[in-house]
C-alpha cells in the first residue's frame, strides 16, 4: 500500500481539464469578445469585420476528418481565411457552447465544441482552440484550430 501511493506521488500529474467559466465574469467576457465578433463576422459574410479582431502573424488551421476516417489539415494566414469570407445568398452562423476559458495574465485559451451552421441545418461541427492575446487592454485572436467532421453534428 506504501508502494503504490510512494508510485503514484512520483508519477507526473496531468493537468485536469479547463473548466468551462461563467460568461458573466468580467474577465471571461472580455476574452469571449474578439470571438464572438470574429463569429458576427462569418454570420455577416465580412471579411474585414473578422480581421479586425485578430493579430495579422497568427493564423487559421483546420484538421477535417472525412467520413472514411481519412484527416486532412489546412493552414491559413488570417488574410487567407478572411478572403475565404465572401458575401453569398446561404445564411452562415457559428455557435460554441459552454467554453473552457482559462486567463493567465495577457494570455488566454477558448476551447469548445461548435457546430457551423449553413441556413440553419449543421454542415460541420467538432472542437475550436482559440489562442488569445492581450495588448494595451485589447483580447485579440492570435490563432484558432478546429477539427471538423460532417458526422454526429447536432443544432
Amino acid at each position: 500500500m506504501i508502494l503504490a501511493l510512494m508510485l503514484a506521488a512520483a508519477a507526473p500529474q496531468k493537468l485536469p481539464p479547463a473548466n468551462p467559466l461563467p460568461l458573466e465574469d468580467p474577465g471571461t467576457s472580455a476574452v469571449m469578445a474578439p470571438i464572438n465578433a470574429m463569429f458576427a463576422g462569418i454570420t455577416a459574410r465580412d471579411g474585414q469585420a473578422i480581421l479586425s479582431q485578430v493579430r495579422s502573424e497568427g493564423g487559421a488551421t483546420a484538421v477535417s476528418e472525412k467520413p472514411d476516417g481519412s484527416r486532412s489539415i489546412s493552414r491559413r494566414s488570417w488574410a487567407e481565411f478572411a478572403g475565404g469570407i465572401k458575401p453569398g445568398a446561404e445564411r452562415y452562423e457559428e455557435r460554441m457552447q459552454s467554453p473552457a476559458i482559462d486567463i493567465d495574465g495577457d494570455v488566454a485559451m477558448v476551447w469548445g465544441r461548435y457546430v457551423f451552421l449553413i441556413d440553419g441545418k449543421p454542415h460541420h461541427c467538432g472542437v475550436n482552440h482559440f489562442d488569445m492575446i492581450r495588448e494595451a487592454g485589447q483580447w485579440k485572436i492570435l490563432n484558432v484550430s478546429w477539427s471538423q467532421r460532417t458526422t454526429g453534428c447536432e443544432n
